[in-house]
């Protein structure tokens, strides 16, 4: 029973706040054509501002007189409403009350006692207004601890009235905060029908005794709940005003001055109008006018109040059974096989004996199991998303967040638009880490492409398992590559700590593999020489900027043609530093755990552990032998002698050998000096005493060099020029001098066809 009384109140109560609620919203409304709003405040008829802007009415009820007409100062910013022509502010109108701003009466004064700040009297005139203080909600205040205030008014009757309120305490510690019965604050009533008064300060001791703590003397008519005193308004000053600006004062207003039997008797007059009735003012003289119950709106606008339909509401239908709207009310009635009133607030449907509702019973089963299964399965995934943010929030300082994000705070220039990225943004960039989204696989991780929210391609590295002894140095790492501009490094624009292993983020390079192009699985390489060239001149460049030009060196430990990517310009991107050093700058060498790929690995590193820039000289040696040769760096096809690449190559410029190993596009489109001088070059690189080997500058400089010079490439000679003679072993190339090359036809060098030929290099 308990239960469904409870239920009913709930039902009452929410019916009663939704129609309060509903009756102010129609209430708000204005006489049509008419500005509906003055600054923040709605002006609903029987009030107006000016005229309408068809017929030029008046808006208000009594046209453009002082009672209801209200003025709208666009001089202020937003713009304020004010009663008729005076200087009463409105700060809201309801179906029965206007608020206005309250106007108070100060006296300041010096440690002498003398005033230096005299308004000691507030006083309001509504004298020939519809409106009249409300004794219900307005008290008189005095603020001070040496503080009278007297209030002095007529009643709209005639009458005289007058009362009074004393404030004193000698110190703070007497003032009682939030209270207002005497100890520097003081309160009194006032009658009904008061329509003017002048409110005056007086005091005892010219404030001398107080002034230290309570300069000035405060007195003012205002709402009663929306004023609460505090002990800092006696140290407000002259500042009192401003402070409590938005304390109104409460007044009441009615229609014209007549009562209802009274302002019923001429229809022309009489406000009301359809489906609304006349009440009698309690405090003023007039009337009001109140829409019957069950229709809503505007009770002073033609054609009246409307009729509500309580049924229309599902959620807050009055009905447990069917509901039917009927004009100013509803009715409820209980389906078939019940009986009742069918009204939640009453009987309600109650089934017929004999009658077992098994509809019902199977429904609140089914809709209870809905609710259970609903509401577990809410609570795991809540649980589980719980316990996921709290693993995220781990792996993110497990994996050096806290230092990133101080290093981000702590930097300027690049690493600001570096991203720390979430692990919900990059698994939906590579769909989950998708196989099919994989671009390739290395010694240090996984590479996927990914595709932000913002369309944007990006490179999602996912690193192996990283040594937690070493995340600071993983971290400073980040700051520093996200620092690399340069057009030939791949950009690190971010990372993300917040899974078990870290995500690094670099831009997407469209076209494979240096390592792709040259070894094509056709067997004919896509590369011209003279991109060749340009790519080994950019790598170098990108290389000798890491080791020379970047904040702190940095030797990259894993150079290989696989770790050059090509975007769809065919401009060299070095990329992958998995296995980078950062080298500080007092250091030449550092002791590290060898790392790097074999075919590329340079054997002094290997044999001393002792990591230089000249190890990834050493690397870059054996690409630039890749590039020359089209051969991959080890391969367990070839025979012993040549099973790694870089050695072979040496005991090949050794014996004067080299042009058996070219490939053939190489020789067809380089010119000979170029070639000679990239392999002499590559033997410098691959020099087995680093200090022997050149610096990545210098091999830069030496191939952008190269790069400059007239490109000029192998032809065949037409038949009737003359071939040019050369030394019988292919070992004497070296020392062949340029005039022995002869130019022919187009401006291209050639080389003899049975020279060519003699040398063993496929056509």
């Amino acid at each position: 029973m308990f239960p469904r009384l409870l239920f009913q109140l709930i039902s009452c109560w929410l019916t009663l706040a939704l129609s309060a609620a509903a009756a102010e919203a129609a209430f708000s409304q204005t006489k049509p054509g008419c500005q509906s709003k003055c600054g923040n405040v709605s002006i609903p008829y029987p009030f107006g501002i000016g005229l309408a802007a068809a017929g030029g009415e008046g808006c208000s009820i009594d046209g453009v007189g002082y009672g209801y007409s209200i003025t709208c100062n666009t001089s202020y910013d937003p713009p304020k409403p004010f009663i008729g022509t005076g200087n009463l502010e409105v700060l809201g109108i309801s179906e029965t009350e206007i608020r206005v701003r309250k106007v108070v009466a100060t006296v300041c004064y010096n440690s002498n006692g003398t005033s230096v700040l005299n308004e000691s009297t507030a006083w309001t005139n509504l004298f020939g207004t519809p409106f009249m203080f409300s004794d219900t909600k307005n008290r008189l205040f005095g603020v001070g601890c040496d503080t009278g205030v007297v209030i002095v008014g007529i009643s709209v009757l005639g009458k005289n009235y007058s009362n009074q309120c004393i404030s004193l305490c000698n110190s703070m510690e007497q003032v009682i905060e939030g209270s207002c019965t005497g100890s520097g604050c003081c309160q009194t009533t006032i009658p009904k029908g008061l329509n003017r008064f002048i409110a005056a300060l007086i005091t005892a001791d010219n404030h001398t005794k107080v002034w230290s703590f309570n300069p000035c003397s405060y007195g003012f008519l205002a709402e009663q709940e929306q004023y609460t005193f505090h002990g800092s308004d006696l140290q407000a000053g002259s500042n009192f005003s401003s402070k409590g600006k938005d304390v109104p004062v409460v007044l009441d207003w009615a229609i014209g001055n007549k009562t209802c039997e009274e302002a019923q008797k001429d229809s022309a007059t009489f406000a009301c109008q359809e489906n609304s009735y006349c009440n009698n003012s309690n405090n003023n003289p007039g009337y009001r006018c109140v829409c019957h119950k069950g229709y809503e709106g505007n009770p002073y606008l033609s054609p009246g109040c409307q009729d509500v339909n309580e049924c229309e509401d599902q959620n807050n239908n009055p009905c447990e059974g069917i509901c039917t709207n009927t004009n100013g009310s509803y009715s409820c009635s209980c389906p078939n096989g019940s009986y009742g009133d069918g009204r939640k607030d009453g009987q309600g449907c109650i089934a017929k004996k004999g009658e077992f509702p098994i509809i019902r019973v199977i429904l609140g089963i089914g809709l209870g199991l809905l609710f259970l299964i609903v509401a577990s399965t809410w609570l795991y995934f809540g649980i589980r998303k719980r316990k996921l943010i709290e693993l995220q929030e781990k792996f993110f300082r497990q994996n050096g967040g806290l230092l990133l994000k101080q290093q981000m705070s702590s930097h300027e220039g690049g690493i600001e638009s570096t991203k720390i990225f979430t692990a919900e943004e990059l698994r939906l960039a590579t769909n989950n880490y998708d196989e099919s989204r994989i671009l390739g696989r290395g010694g240090y991780g996984t590479v996927y492409k990914g595709i932000l929210s913002n369309n944007h391609t990006v490179a999602v590295k996912k690193s192996k398992i990283v040594d937690q002894s070493q995340i600071e140095q993983f971290i400073n790492e980040v700051v520093i590559l996200t620092q690399i501009n340069h057009r030939n490094v791949v950009k690190l624009l971010g990372c993300c700590l917040e899974t078990e292993v870290p995500l690094l983020v670099y831009e997407y390079v469209s076209n494979g593999t240096l390592f792709q192009h040259i070894h094509s699985k056709s067997g004919m390489s896509s590369i011209s020489w003279e991109s060749r060239l340009r790519i080994a001149a950019e790598t170098a460049g990108a290389l000798a900027y890491l080791h020379s030009a970047a904040s702190v060196p940095i030797i990259h430990r894993d150079v290989k043609s696989t770790n050059i990517l090509l975007d769809e310009n065919y401009i060299a991107k070095v990329s992958d530093f998995g296995a980078s050093r950062l080298v500080p700058l007092d250091q030449t060498q550092s002791s590290t755990l060898v790392q790097g790929t074999l075919g590329y690995l340079d054997p002094e590193y290997f044999n001393t552990s002792q990591l230089t820039e000249k190890s990834d000289v050493y690397s870059f040696g054996v690409v630039l032998v890749e590039l020359l040769t089209g051969e991959k760096p080890l391969s367990f096809e070839r025979s012993q002698e040549q099973r790694n690449l870089a050695t072979y190559f040496i005991l090949s410029m050794e014996e004067n050998n080299m042009l058996q190993l070219l490939e053939a596009r190489v020789v067809n489109e380089g010119t000979p000096e170029q070639v000679i001088a990239v392999a002499e070059l590559a033997n410098k690189c691959l020099n087995k005493k680093g200090e022997e080997r050149p610096t990545m500058k210098q091999v830069a400089a030496e191939l952008e060099g190269l790069r400059r010079t007239e490109t000029c490439a192998w032809a065949r000679q037409p038949k009737n020029e003359k071939k040019v003679s050369l030394p019988s072993e292919p070992a004497d190339l070296y020392s062949v001098p340029m005039s022995s090359y002869s130019i022919v036809d187009s401006g291209q060098y050639s080389l003899d066809t049975h020279v060519i030929a003699s040398m063993n290099i496929p056509r």
